[in-house]
């Protein structure tokens, strides 16, 4: 009996076969080429963990090698501002509340990871704090979708990123302090906005008050994280 490949019948099992084939390929293809994606992921947020300690340019062998020297492990976060005693391996991909105890230099750094939103989708970042709780070492921004040339300069420009080493987190009074503005009225904790990304500017700002907020008590005027 000859098929009638013109038949809505055989054009429908015809269909329908090509596609669990090709439903078959992909997921294979993507089974195969998971742990490569896992493994560059890894290493991007390695990568920006380095960038916030300000260690860069360095390729993939040379920053894994970097992040296992200078990252000594995790402390994860118990509550706000209080964490387990002791640390974990430092992964960055183990979806777990932290902060990233490092050796730079002879002293001790702590490395916050940040989420937020900009203007037009998520910001995330990294910020590297002296063993003082309350100056900044370094930060690197991330983002999903802003504007190039205007709110993508929170990744793209590290002069603007390196405008942030030193200034101080928090007062004496505890307020956190630091913030993006418009204009800059105290050098101590402000930096300027990136120009043309005011609500971007905006969303830096809240994002670094929320993450220090969560991961840095403040007690009597002393700040305290990781002790």
């Amino acid at each position: 009996m000859k098929l009638n490949t013109n038949s809505n019948a055989y054009i429908i099992i015809y269909s329908a076969i090509l596609v669990v084939i090709v439903a078959f390929l992909l997921a294979f293809v993507y089974q195969a080429l998971k742990p490569m994606q896992d493994a560059n992921v890894a290493l991007d947020q390695k990568k920006q963990i380095l960038y916030s300690l300000n260690i860069r340019n360095l390729d993939g062998a040379a920053a894994e090698a970097k992040y296992n020297e200078v990252v000594k492990g995790k402390l994860l976060l118990a509550a706000p501002g209080d964490f387990y005693p002791d640390m974990a391996p430092a992964d960055p991909m183990d979806g777990k509340d932290g902060i990233y105890v490092c050796f730079v230099d002879g002293k001790s750094v702590y490395v916050i990871p940040m989420k937020g939103m900009g203007l037009w989708g998520g910001i995330s970042g990294y910020l590297a704090v002296k063993d003082d709780y309350n100056t900044v070492y370094g930060v690197y921004f991330n983002h999903e979708s802003e504007t190039a040339g205007l709110g993508a300069e929170i990744k793209d420009s590290q002069a603007w990123q390196e405008q942030f080493i030193g200034k101080k987190l928090r007062t004496s009074d505890c307020e956190v302090k630091i913030a993006v503005v418009k204009k800059v009225e105290d050098p101590e904790t402000q930096v300027d906005v990136v120009t043309g990304a005011t609500l971007t500017s905006n969303g830096v700002t809240d994002m670094l008050k929320a993450s220090i907020e969560k991961y840095i008590k403040c007690a009597n005027g002393a700040q305290n994280a990781a002790k």
